[in-house]
């Protein structure tokens, strides 16, 4: 699948310190250490819907990862996936009366023009569940014959259903105990009463040939890869175990990250799938989380058709940490409006307060677990001095422009 076209990222003088991320599995911020090149896979949309402001901040905090190792003079093998196929995207097709296919291509074009707009850098694979299914296959037969996943008893439809305790060490990456595990697994897409089942939490890998439903052949029957195991093909055969980071959003910790893991280490034994889970928190408006169910989606695309600067939406989400959930409202987009155009207008002056210290700054808190309020404060008060007592560095505005660019995505 074609991605969107690269992103021109500017080269600033210098280096900062190494990049520390909170991991969900271990509880604690630590460090990210990649080799020569850093490996990523994040987990992409399903294209039933147009963007929304909670898919941008997640896919802009991967942004800020890739931008820091960038940086750090590291190469980036960045793997996104897109569940162009999955039952959200043929309920709202049968809707909408348009064949699935359609409306997929139609959101993932505006998907690749919302990421293009927020100058999010494009991951080097950009991979589907449809032509990944062959990949799926490959797995599920692999996690039959080895007895971590098994066949329902069910003529009709003999779905394939991993055991969840096919690893020892299920359960890590969340850290849930198993009241909250049945809970989310219900919340999240999951199937507790299906019958057949050997325990409630086992999770969907293949789903038998249902009329009217697409289907590919496989040796344990027709039908079509479950969610979890999809990331967990591609991601293998693109990034292998033990890449650098996972990440998505908070939401996707339990069930999909936690079993789309299991699903590889069910396989890799005695190795973790990635060194680094990374999580971001969620969007809100008006007190609830932004979310499809709840009509209350503040989309890209209409910010961007009514004017709004897309460096303007990336500051106002980095105005709150990555990590917490927070809220979008018209105080948030007024404020960071207003911030870009004094950012801007000292950008533009002839010369300026040197800005060596702020560009340090701005690395070291970046790098702080992307702590981007004290990064973007960092900016202000360049920004501040720049206005109202000027500076005699000629070069100072062009390395904060670069330095803005190159770290944070914003253009000056």
């Amino acid at each position: 699948m074609q991605s969107w076209s690269d992103t021109a990222v500017p080269t600033v003088p210098g280096s900062g310190p190494a990049l520390r991320l909170f991991d969900t599995a271990d509880r604690q911020v630590r460090p990210v250490t990649p080799g020569k090149t850093a490996t990523m896979y994040v987990c992409g949309i399903t294209p039933y819907d147009a963007t929304h402001l909670g898919h941008a901040a997640t896919y802009l905090t991967f942004d800020l990862v890739n931008r820091l190792w960038r940086d750090a003079g590291h190469e980036v093998h960045y793997v996104q996936n897109v569940t162009d196929v999955d039952d959200p995207l043929f309920e709202r097709a049968d809707r909408d009366g348009i064949d699935w296919r359609d409306l997929g291509t139609r959101e993932i074009n505006l998907f690749r023009e919302d990421m293009q707009a927020l100058r999010v850098v494009p991951p080097a694979q950009y991979v589907g569940a449809i032509e990944s299914v062959q990949e799926v296959v490959e797995l599920v037969d692999k996690l039959l014959a080895s007895g971590a996943a098994y066949v329902v008893d069910d003529a009709q439809y003999p779905d394939v259903y991993f055991r969840h305790d096919a690893t020892e060490q299920f359960g890590y990456e969340s850290g849930y105990d198993r009241v909250t595990m049945d809970r989310l697994f219900s919340e999240r897409g999951g199937d507790p009463q299906r019958a057949g089942k050997r325990d409630p939490i086992d999770a969907l890998l293949w789903r038998a040939e249902r009329p009217g439903e697409p289907s590919w052949p496989a040796p344990f029957g027709a039908g079509r890869p479950g969610w979890h195991v999809e990331c967990a093909a591609i991601a293998l055969n693109r990034v292998g175990t033990e890449f650098d980071v996972q990440g998505g959003g908070s939401d996707l910790i339990y069930p999909h990250h936690e079993y789309s893991a299991a699903h590889a280490e069910a396989l890799v034994k005695g190795r973790r799938f990635a060194r680094h889970y990374v999580h971001a928190g969620l969007i809100g408006l008006d007190g609830e989380k932004m979310s499809k169910s709840r009509g209350n989606l503040v989309f890209v695309s209409t910010l961007r058709r009514s004017g709004t600067d897309p460096s303007a939406i990336r500051l106002g989400l980095f105005s709150g940490h990555y990590r917490q959930d927070r809220e979008w409202s018209d105080a948030v987009l007024t404020e960071a409006l207003s911030r870009l155009d004094r950012w801007r207008t000292a950008a533009a002056l002839p010369s300026g307060p040197a800005a060596d210290d702020t560009i340090a700054r701005l690395r070291q808190h970046l790098a702080d677990d992307l702590d981007t309020p004290k990064a973007i404060a960092a900016v202000d008060s360049w920004t501040q001095h720049a206005l109202e007592y000027g500076g005699p560095d000629a070069a100072a505005p062009g390395l904060i422009r670069d330095g803005v660019d190159a770290l944070l995505g914003i253009t000056l």
